[in-house]
């Protein structure tokens, strides 16, 4: 069996503030959710918003874990003009846009924004990766 990512933590300041920016963005919180952390259903994976420090704690990663992490969480979504209503809603919601949404090299359309505790996304359609119904990639073999 191939390996499966369930859930993608983001370390936050501030979980209220972080989590209103997230349904700003579309996501739907979960009834799981508690003061202390935030989960929201993105496909087939679950998104959290969780304390930086309780995290860094949590792992026992106060040595290693010093400065910000180098990760980048991507949304790819069907055209183009899915890309723009996404970046526009991101910026509309708070976002920090980093590079607004423009034709690739590799013959794509990207844009990047950053999340009100500088977490970098990607919204791109790659015409390339074709879209399942349900939202996900389809990776060719």
């Amino acid at each position: 069996m191939s390996p499966h990512i369930t859930l993608i933590t983001i370390c936050v300041a501030d979980i209220a503030k972080s989590t209103a920016f997230y349904e700003r963005l579309g996501f739907a919180k979960s009834s799981a959710s508690q003061e202390s952390v935030t989960f929201f259903q993105a496909g087939a994976v679950v998104l959290s918003l969780w304390s930086r420090e309780a995290q860094i704690e949590d792992a026992q990663a106060g040595a290693l874990w010093t400065g910000s992490g180098g990760i980048c969480v991507a949304q790819n979504l069907g055209s183009e003009a899915e890309v723009d209503r996404m970046m526009g809603k991101a910026e509309a919601a708070g976002a920090c846009i980093l590079k607004p949404a423009t034709k690739t090299f590799w013959g794509g359309y990207n844009g990047y924004f950053a999340d009100p505790d500088g977490h970098l996304w990607e919204i791109a359609f790659n015409p390339f990766w074709p879209l399942r119904d349900d939202g996900r990639v389809e990776l060719p073999a």
